[in-house]
């Protein structure tokens, strides 16, 4: 009977759970890539126009900035990930140790988890009997509700890293759009500042849909962070250009 449960409820839970967490996981690259793609080079642009330069050289500043942006953003989650990766299997190596060696201390652990769900001694004896004939699920156990780790994806550290950077790009052409097509400046700077402010509101809404909170809030939030960046570039390129 025992091992007939385990054979059946775990992997169904794993399955919704871990879809869940790759989902969330991808939201998160995508917000980050896509805040920093919009606000920096919408910045840049500010400050560049600021000082009175031409749409050639905005725009070109833009592209190296996002070139370059998009490589370290990327790269920085790229590193994120496989930090992750390798502190869970770090933890799992040092359980899976525990396991062996240290048997009471481990059944000792259990009792506190479960006496957490208001589950009696005689009810948790036979789990941790059913536990120690199986070290691999014993180990899982321990990493899940002692330590709170899901293990993580192993494509996660690549996916990351390309989702971030591929944001990055989106967002950071959206304020040079119409350097690129615009030559007169002023017109440009104009229309750059309405796309981009629109594009960090509409990316704000959607933020606060996929992370629970008040979609408005977060669509002003988020276009008020851009559009502070870029005012006091311009500003500063103004006062010092």
């Amino acid at each position: 009977m025992d091992t007939h449960l385990h054979h059946t409820s775990p992997p169904h839970h794993d399955h919704h759970h871990e879809a869940h967490f790759q989902s969330s996981e991808s939201v998160r690259d995508v917000v980050i890539g896509m805040a920093d793609g919009l606000t920096v080079p919408f910045a840049l642009a500010a400050g560049l126009s600021g000082a009175i330069l031409g749409t050639n050289i905005v725009v070109t500043a833009g592209l190296a900035e996002i070139a370059a942006g998009s490589i370290a953003m990327g790269l920085g989650g790229y590193l994120a990930a496989r930090s992750e990766a390798e502190h869970y299997q770090s933890e799992k190596k040092r359980e899976a140790w525990e396991v062996v060696h240290k048997p009471e201390a481990e059944a000792a652990e259990i009792r506190e988890v479960f006496e957490g769900y208001g589950l009696t001694e005689a009810e948790i004896t036979p789990i941790i009997a059913a536990l120690e004939r199986n070290p691999e699920a014993y180990v899982q156990f321990m990493m899940r509700f002692e330590l709170g780790l899901e293990e993580p994806d192993p494509k996660r550290a690549l996916q990351s890293a390309v989702t971030i950077g591929v944001s990055y790009i989106v967002g950071g052409l959206i304020p040079l759009a119409p350097y690129i097509f615009l030559k007169e400046h002023a017109a440009a700077f104009r229309l750059s500042c309405l796309v981009t402010l629109a594009a960090l509101c509409v990316f704000g809404y959607v933020k606060g849909r996929f992370t629970g909170t008040s979609p408005w809030r977060s669509a002003l939030e988020t276009a008020g962070i851009g559009g502070l960046a870029a005012g006091v570039a311009y500003a500063l390129a103004k006062a010092f250009g």
